[in-house]
């Protein structure tokens, strides 16, 4: 089986590629920077170089492919492109190729609960390509996680000031789950017959449990700081004031802090076991 891997400098992407490697498939990616790919250069097929938002230099890069992966998207890039540049006209970009080389089927990486939330650009632009991607004519799936571990890092790092600070009473919930895990996820989407796939980690938690997760990995006292949610509502458009795509993504944040945010459980991953990592990570630097 032939899998190309788009997004694989990503945290989930590298996942996705490992995997599918571990399952015996012969695994290209796709990336605009070979040196950003790492010691995952060594572990794969092949490597292509392209664009992603420049359709010019992606020909041929799902050529000999049955397989297309895709979890493309801005997180926090600072290259001036926005939401609709990237993850809906880069991922329409690799959709073309995709339909020309006659590709088998194709797994996208959007958002939980994405079609109630497309008021957002960031996941309007997810959602617009999943409605393409549907229209297609190609076999799909669409992978909706609650949230990656690598998500959770924000309170950790707040947690390293001995307190963090939530909006509301941090009693809504969430599963997040680990990039490993979900990769798993993703490449059973490739074998099964489900369209739309709704995934999360295996511990169902509220955001004042994640936060004393991180206080308690990082040694420090339970210091829970509510900040009321009209906060939450407001800030995002003070920011967009000045930085339109930064107050979109924190737009986007602000919300999911304030809702219930759960799917069905997978992995073996806890965010327990991943705070204390990290933990024993900043503990271990000179």
């Amino acid at each position: 089986m032939r899998v190309l891997v788009a997004g694989a400098t990503g945290y989930l992407g590298g996942y996705v590629a490992r995997e599918f490697k571990a399952r015996g498939c012969f695994v290209r990616v796709l990336t605009r920077d070979r040196g950003r790919l790492g010691d995952l250069a060594g572990l794969v097929d092949e490597v292509f170089e392209g664009e992603i938002t420049k359709p010019e230099t992606l020909t041929g890069v799902c050529d000999g492919a049955d397989y297309v992966f895709s979890s493309v998207g801005i997180t926090r890039q600072k290259d001036g492109l926005s939401f609709w540049d990237v993850d809906y006209h880069g991922n329409r970009h690799l959709l073309d190729e995709a339909q020309r080389a006659g590709v088998r089927k194709f797994v996208y990486v959007s958002v939980m609960n994405g079609p109630k939330l497309r008021h957002m650009a960031i996941v309007d632009a997810h959602e617009q390509f999943v409605e393409d991607l549907a229209a297609s004519g190609l076999d799909y799936a669409v992978v909706r996680p609650t949230g990656y571990f690598s998500d959770m890092r924000d309170f950790f790092e707040m947690a390293g000031h001995g307190r963090v600070y939530l909006f509301g009473d941090g009693m809504h919930s969430m599963n997040p789950i680990h990039g490993a895990d979900l990769a798993k996820v993703c490449a059973d989407a490739v074998a099964g017959d489900q369209t739309e796939v709704p995934a999360g980690g295996p511990d169902v938690l509220t955001y004042r449990d994640i936060a004393r997760l991180a206080l308690e990995a990082r040694g420090m006292a339970i210091k829970i700081i509510s900040v009321p949610e009209w906060v939450a509502r407001l800030l995002p458009k003070i920011v967009k004031v000045f930085h339109k795509r930064s107050g979109q993504t924190l737009e986007f944040l602000t919300t999911m802090l304030v809702s219930d945010t759960i799917a069905p459980t997978h992995g073996t991953h806890t965010l327990r076991a991943h705070f204390q990592a990290l933990a024993d990570q900043a503990q271990a630097k000179p």
